[in-house]
């Protein structure tokens, strides 16, 4: 439904814009919920998870820019996680200073079964776009997210 906004052509398109993305996001959204419900995580210990399966052991600054939240918030999803046992602290064996987080093995063999089942979600979900389309999404949620 679009906006009943009485606005300027430019304003009305704006908000257009916004509220066919949020709807999109929220769709996409529900969608990686509804696997994860189960495993009792929501999308941002997923998201710990996931950067950590793919990129490795890293400390909770470099973590909260890699899934774009927080370190407040990664240091609450890290202690959740930690007593669930899917992730350790570590001193950096490097620099002591520093504390790296470690995905055990139960968060290895967690995230392993659940990046495939969101991938084949995802993927069922995007599908409604043909891969022409997939691109040029990306590269225009890329451009209008690089902000000003």
């Amino acid at each position: 439904m679009p906006t009943h906004y009485p606005g300027t052509e430019t304003e009305k398109r704006a908000l257009n814009l916004f509220i066919c993305l949020m709807r999109a996001s929220g769709q996409l959204l529900r969608t990686q919920q509804a696997v994860l419900a189960p495993y009792g995580l929501k999308p941002s210990a997923f998201g710990v998870l996931e950067a950590l399966h793919h990129l490795g052991p890293m400390c909770q600054k470099a973590l909260a820019g890699k899934i774009l939240t927080s370190e407040g918030n990664v240091t609450q999803l890290c202690a959740i996680l930690e007593r669930r046992g899917l992730i350790a602290r570590m001193r950096n064996p490097d620099d002591r200073r520093y504390v790296d987080l470690h995905l055990t093995a139960a968060g290895k063999a967690l995230i392993s079964d659940l990046f495939s089942r969101i991938l084949e979600v995802l993927i069922q979900a995007t599908g409604r776009l043909s891969a022409e389309e997939q691109k040029q999404m990306t590269a225009l949620c890329k451009k209008l997210g690089r902000g000003s």
